[in-house]
């Protein structure tokens, strides 16, 4: 679908590449711009000491581009990226804005190269502000930062980091409907517009319903541990198999004495101590007791038939493994397979949206540090001479 559509990334690590990956899933020609020594992300195993000969992480983020590898430090370096960059539909980047506006490659600047361009800058903490050349990664700037850590993390227990690339994949997503719209925004303007996402941003916009309280009331109530909730019935609970389940009721009673009946035990639903919203907030630790023992009675299969059957928002809770071997998330599209640069075939996470009547496999695998610097450079009008001459000056590789 994006096939006419030209990226040039200029990132490293994942939160801009990942959102170059998904336009080039979707057809766009995307040019990433590695260091010399390429994006430490390609590093990503080796720096938490495990050896593997192939590295699923980079390849997620960076299937289907084209590899580049430009010395930016110097002129030639720069005069070449701004070569790209003069029909280029959109610059994605992750540099701090410090940094580019040194080097030239900052919105202002590149305006003036292509009036067009979509300039994406996705940060730590914004363009603007003090600290707006802090480095950010999404533990830092999303998650710590923007209060997810806190809030997420039951009163009175330790922090805990979140999973890779967690708040980065989110940013990049921000960042591909930002670039869309600009996309759309340049057909009727005929201009180009700078698209700007920071991962603090994005962390606080992602709990956006806690922060519309907080900004509203002044307070937020904090994530309380299972028999301590506000509302009991929206709970985990262990089944006899020593799998865990979760319940998200509807906000209304019919709900409660659906899961009542569900798990056998009608008379819950009469009892004065759990008649009303109210009423199971005030004895929910009496009224967890009770749900522990009934879902651990039975096994998660025996419970999904029955919580189905009374049409309970309900899901199991998965390990990854169970996820990647669930019928469902196939039937949905999560993963697909993958060439890597190896030309091995292996699964891989799809992108998180699926489109009717258009080719579904990936296109093509990552590529390897400085894959096809000869071709882009020639392809955008540098000869035979200029690109034997900046290998030789270390300009490219």
């Amino acid at each position: 679908m994006l096939k006419d559509i030209k990226v040039v990334e200029y990132a490293t690590y994942i939160a801009a590449p990942s959102a170059g990956g998904m336009l080039a899933d979707w057809g766009a020609d995307v040019i990433k711009i590695e260091a010399i020594g390429g994006d430490p992300i390609r590093k990503f195993f080796g720096t938490i000491g495990v050896d593997s000969a192939t590295n699923p992480v980079f390849d997620l983020d960076n299937r289907g581009k084209r590899g580049i590898a430009i010395d930016t430090s110097t002129k030639d370096g720069v005069k070449i990226l701004k070569k790209l960059v003069e029909t280029a539909d959109v610059f994605l980047t992750n540099v701090r804005p410090g940094g580019l506006e040194r080097s030239g490659l900052d919105w202002p600047s590149l305006q003036t190269v292509n009036p067009k361009l979509i300039y994406a800058s996705v940060s730590g903490y914004g363009l603007e502000g003090d600290e707006r050349d802090r480095p950010g990664f999404d533990m830092a700037a999303f998650w710590a930062r923007a209060g997810v850590a806190r809030l997420t993390i039951p009163k009175g227990e330790d922090p805990f980091a979140l999973r890779t690339a967690f708040g980065d994949h989110v940013t990049g997503m921000a960042t591909v409907s930002g670039i869309l719209a600009a996309i759309i925004d340049r057909q009727n303007t005929g201009k180009g517009r700078l698209v700007e996402t920071s991962l603090l941003r994005t962390g606080i916009y992602s709990l956006g319903s806690d922060y519309a309280i907080q900004l509203n009331f002044g307070r937020v109530a904090s994530t309380k541990g299972r028999h301590e909730t506000t509302q009991p019935l929206n709970n985990f609970f262990k089944t006899k198999d020593e799998n865990w389940l979760c319940i998200l009721p509807r906000q209304s009673n019919s709900e409660w004495y659906a899961i009542a009946k569900a798990v056998g035990r009608p008379e819950l639903a009469e009892d004065k101590r759990f008649e009303t919203a109210k009423d199971r907030k005030a004895n929910s630790e009496e009224l967890i007791d009770e749900l522990d023992r009934a879902f651990g009675s039975r096994t998660l299969d025996d419970w999904w038939h029955r919580l189905d059957e009374e049409d309970i928002i309900w899901a199991p809770v998965q390990t990854p493994a169970q996820v990647v071997a669930d019928p469902q998330a196939r039937a949905a599209g999560a993963f697909t397979e993958m060439t890597d640069s190896q030309g091995a075939t292996h699964q891989t996470p799809a992108g998180p949206v699926r489109f009717q009547d258009i080719d579904k496999d990936i296109k093509g695998p990552a590529p390897d540090i400085g894959e096809h610097t000869d071709s882009v450079l020639s392809e955008y009008g540098f000869s035979d001479d200029d690109i034997k001459e900046f290998h030789n000056q270390g300009v490219v590789a």
